[in-house]
């Protein structure tokens, strides 16, 4: 398991696991780790913690926190990286392999809220211009695939470039192998389709707002990484804790609406 060290002029303060999700790093006492001085802000900085992963966010401190001596807003933590916030330094230890790098992390599926056709793209997962995306869907179609038991099924085009996945088995979905996919309803990507290949799929608008959606034996959680806004699913606003999506769910995140579901495997 994970662990924080905290540590005052080589001197070590107190170690905390990291058990939560989200564990907060603040001057306020509601804090996980307290850091009672007036150079550590009030609530100073976040770490979200993923199966065998974390991530660092700065929270838009007064002073800032830095990583290995670099100023830094959103880390994926690597085992050894030394926190600095004033004059405490935490260091975080994690012995345990993962087969996430620090570029898958920040590889995210960039979403725009407004067309922008020369610029449009979805990170790492676009394998080509397309000309011929579908017309976004209306909000009345939207709520009604996120609020009827019988979901309006998706237009039957064919999405040229779409990302195949290793099939993922999802316990309680019935027969058959399924996979999770990610459909875009909203915005200039509106129609593509991004299948839930890696453990760890980081979507959103980095500097805005960022959640990470892990592929897990139950299934597929979305969590909340980065901003001020947690992402919203089926028209409700979530907390710090990971989510378990189930199929058609609706969610919006950056500005941008999207369902998530199963399909089966090709």
């Amino acid at each position: 398991m994970a662990k924080l060290i905290l540590t005052l002029d080589g001197v070590v303060l107190k170690e905390y696991a990291l058990t939560k999700e989200r564990t907060t790093i603040g001057r306020k006492a509601h804090n996980d780790v307290q850091i009672d001085n007036l150079a550590v802000s009030g609530e100073h900085a976040a770490i979200v913690t993923i199966l065998n992963d974390s991530f660092l966010e700065d929270l838009g401190s007064t002073n800032g926190t830095l990583v290995n001596g670099q100023p830094i807003k959103k880390h994926f933590l690597q085992n050894g990286d030394v926190i600095e916030i004033g004059k405490y330094k935490v260091k975080y230890m994690n012995e345990q392999t993962t087969g996430t790098t620090a570029a898958d992390f920040e590889k995210t599926m960039v979403l725009r809220s407004t067309p922008r056709p020369a610029e449009a793209r979805i990170g790492d997962t676009q394998t080509g211009t397309r000309t011929d995306v579908r017309r976004p869907y209306t909000d009345t179609q939207i709520n009604a695939r996120a609020t009827s038991s019988h979901p309006i099924p998706p237009p039957s085009q064919s999405l040229p470039g779409a990302v195949t996945s290793t099939v993922a088995s999802i316990p309680g979905t019935g027969t058959g192998t399924l996979q999770g996919v990610i459909q875009i309803l909203s915005g200039p990507n509106a129609g593509r389709e991004l299948a839930l290949a890696k453990a760890l799929t980081t979507l959103g608008k980095p500097g805005v707002q960022v959640a990470v959606i892990a592929k897990r034996p139950q299934g597929f959680f979305i969590t909340h990484v980065e901003g001020a806004n947690y992402p919203i699913v089926n028209g409700k606003t979530l907390d710090a804790q990971a989510h378990l999506l189930s199929d058609h769910d609706i969610i919006e995140l950056a500005g941008v609406k999207m369902e998530f579901f199963f399909k089966p495997a090709a």
